[in-house]
């Protein structure tokens, strides 16, 4: 006898987590279910005999696998008997409870112990609310930020760090207050992210009124340095909760010897930030603790308000017409035919990023110095020109190079922006042709003005930039505008504080000594950084991060290597007439690295929208399941919403990567699949939902096993799992379209 689909399953991400079941649940089925996941007493609610809703307690909870218990086999074969209510009823006094936001229950404070806990309840009176009403969203770089972070799971990506030592006797409690004070002082340490309200809206920015310093004390001997910096730099942030943006750790080492470490998230704090803050502590350290005056103006809300204000058409002509041509190399590489993904032929596969550093000596950066300026350019032009040169010898017969360079995003026309912590810092796309017959001096004037003319549109975002210059391709339809693959950062230093501040004096008057600061650059979602700064002794210390799963540790290494060699050698090159074929002739011999193609991780398109806006449903494949498992779906559902995939085998970082720009477009998403993607799907949606974006709903339909029969009634079950599936999606879909 052919088996029926017993159960669908329409979940909404929490808190609270509620799944919307639809079909016969037995007593012997949930019992089953949540009796091979962690304990929890969920609340379940019944409409009818085929539609409950059970909602469950806050996270961390696996609602994916138990949607995939609930519809699948053992879901189907027990005797159907209406299930009886575990302990926990719904919220009966308060109506208004009853379908807030397609839940039985209202996520609520604890003035109503029959709902569920919540952040804020602006429902019932009494409830306080934890977030500032309409939180602004977003600037267009924090966006970027976070969807880099999210569609890299693992990765640690847009996560800097800053440390430095601290020589004599350190006072816990006053350096505990005043960290706190500063949270207090900077509107910035305060600010989090807040849940937006609709489908398919995007990250807001809440600033709180407190926030509590996240600081850890690590005792002589209990924790190894660099073990330390790994470990903080791959913990996840939880950015919703206000103050948890900024890590400090205090490492005690022997002889009255402490290591002061900051990790902060990039999407709220930059380098520039970090040494702002740093010596406002050592004031308020010297304070006691206690407050040193109003809340610092210029902040991170002035800025928004800034940004909000800004004409963009200026700057979108400016990139329209400043763009990169097509084909414009943007790696210092060579594709490699035999080994297009450069790995090695045994052992494990290589993943994650490498980094590896140089150094010229302060001679050696003083004759660079000294011979740029000669040439009316800088040292940073100098690296960007050793770069174009790079990229132009890896790949001769590509129209023009392009690569992005690093700002600081402070120089703009807002007072006081040199003095504001916040996610500023941004990038810009250069780019330049290169004949070898050319004037090395040209080129490097050409990449100054360059340079310079974009500095005046330092507020656009990497994204804004790349979608308003020309398509890379000019093939049919809608064509890419890709962010330029290698970034170039000279790390400029904040302004000096006034000349009598007193705090290091005064330090020294205790005893204390502070060492020069460092800062451990983050990894991006660019193959490859190299980022230049000063050391105290006056030394250009030069940093290559990569991606490994494009370019290998050697070949990383090499890379560098022939940077600092072009950095060193070219003062010495004879003549002011010298071309670019003189500066390329000091890297004869030396080897070209080698690059791999970037892995395509796109969407599966199985329909395509109706019309524009009308949102994204991708249906996440089940372990095991064939290719073109999901064909069918593209005739039994008809909704407006573009009908997509990804092709398995499928994990969470493919599946968010593909879905990267259905998520930047600001679109509506529904997340489905048949029963065993419940755990892949909601994984997806607790991650997207961290990082600030509206948790998509998660719709499982019956198991894929099932027999494609006709079912005999619209509220009982249906046999045929594709039916079943493209009526859950029409059930969750009617919650996210918009008209």
């Amino acid at each position: 006898m052919a088996r029926t689909v017993a159960m669908t399953v329409v979940l909404t991400p929490g808190p609270p987590t509620s799944l919307d079941l639809h079909g016969s649940l037995t007593p012997a089925a949930l019992t089953a279910a949540l009796a091979s996941l962690p304990p929890c007493t969920p609340t379940l609610h019944r409409h009818t005999d085929h539609h409950h809703t059970l909602t469950l307690p806050p996270p961390p909870f696996p609602a994916g696998r138990l949607s995939d218990l609930l519809t699948g086999a053992a879901a189907a074969g027990a005797e159907h008997r209406p299930a009886r209510e575990p302990a926990g009823t719904p919220c009966t006094r308060h109506p208004e409870c009853a379908r807030h936001h397609g839940r039985a229950t209202h996520p609520a404070c604890a003035h109503h112990p029959a709902c569920a806990t919540h952040a804020g309840c602006a429902t019932h009176p009494g409830c306080a609310t934890a977030e500032p009403e309409r939180p602004p969203p977003t600037t267009p770089l924090q966006r970027e930020i976070l969807l880099d972070a999210m569609t890299h799971p693992g990765a640690g990506l847009h996560v800097e760090q800053l440390h430095w030592r601290w020589y004599g006797p350190l006072d816990a409690r006053r350096f505990t207050a005043a960290w706190q004070t500063l949270h207090a002082g900077e509107a910035v340490l305060r600010t989090a992210l807040a849940r937006p309200a609709a489908p398919g809206t995007g990250p807001l920015i809440a600033v709180h009124p407190h926030a509590a310093a996240e600081l850890e004390r690590h005792p002589r001997g209990s924790e190894d340095w660099h073990a330390l910096l790994l470990s903080e730099r791959m913990r996840e942030f939880d950015l919703h909760r206000p103050g948890t943006a900024l890590r400090i750790a205090l490492l005690e080492e022997p002889g009255q010897v402490f290591r002061i470490l900051l990790t902060y998230h990039q999407a709220f704090l930059d380098g520039w930030s970090a040494r702002l803050l740093q010596r406002t502590l050592h004031r308020a350290y010297l304070a006691d603790g206690r407050p040193l005056g109003s809340e610092r103006r210029p902040d991170i809300r002035d800025h928004m308000h800034w940004l909000a204000r800004r004409n963009q058409a200026p700057a979108r002509v400016f990139w329209t017409r400043s763009g990169a041509p097509a084909g414009a190399a943007g790696l210092p590489g060579r594709p490699d035919p035999t080994r297009p993904d450069r790995q090695p032929t045994a052992g494990p596969r290589r993943r994650g990023h490498g980094r590896t550093r140089g150094r010229l000596t302060p001679h050696e950066a003083l004759r660079l110095r000294h011979w740029a300026a000669d040439r009316g350019a800088t040292e940073s032009t100098a690296l960007h020109t050793v770069w174009a040169l790079q990229l132009h010898r890896a790949n001769p017969t590509a129209p023009a190079v392009a690569f992005a360079a690093a700002v600081s995003g402070r120089g703009i026309a807002l007072p006081g922006a040199d003095r504001l912590p916040g996610p500023l810092r941004g990038a810009l796309p250069l780019h330049a042709r290169i004949d070898p017959a050319t004037p090395l001096t040209r080129l490097l004037t050409t990449l100054a003005g360059q340079a310079l003319e974009a500095a005046s549109h330092e507020w656009v975002s990497p994204g804004q930039a790349a979608r308003w210059s020309p398509p890379a391709t000019d093939h049919p339809g809608p064509a890419p505008h890709p962010v330029p693959d290698s970034l170039i950062a000279f790390e400029a230093t904040p302004p000096p504080g006034p000349a009598d501040d007193p705090a290091h004096t005064e330090l020294a008057t205790e005893g204390v000594r502070v060492g020069p600061a460092e800062t451990i650059a983050a990894h991006t979602a660019h193959p490859l950084t190299v980022t230049a700064h000063h050391d105290a002794a006056g030394g250009l210390v030069l940093t290559c991060v990569h991606d490994r799963t494009r370019i290998t540790d050697p070949d990383a290494a090499e890379t560098l290597a022939q940077t600092a060699l072009l950095l060193r050698e070219l003062p010495r090159v004879p003549g002011t007439a010298a071309t670019v074929a003189d500066a390329l002739a000091l890297l004869d011999g030396s080897p070209v690295p080698r690059v791999a193609a970037p892995t395509a991780r796109t969407l599966r398109i199985l329909r395509a929208a109706s019309r524009t806006g009308a949102g994204t449903i991708c249906l996440v494949p089940p372990p095991d399941a064939p290719p073109g498992c999901y064909d069918a779906l593209a005739t039994a559902y008809a909704g407006p919403q573009a009908l997509t995939t990804v092709p398995p085998p499928a994990d969470a970082k493919t599946v968010l990567a593909a879905l990267r720009p259905a998520l930047a477009r600001g679109e509506p998403l529904l997340l489905g699949g048949f029963s065993g993607a419940g755990s892949l799907a909601c994984a997806v949606a607790e991650r997207i939902a961290s990082h600030g974006w509206h948790p998509p709903l998660v719709a499982i339909g019956g198991a894929l096993t099932a027999p494609t029969t006709d079912g005999d009634g619209d509220d009982g079950p249906d046999p045929d799992p594709v039916r079943a599936l493209a009526r859950t999606l029409e059930t969750a879909a009617a919650t996210t379209v918009r008209p």
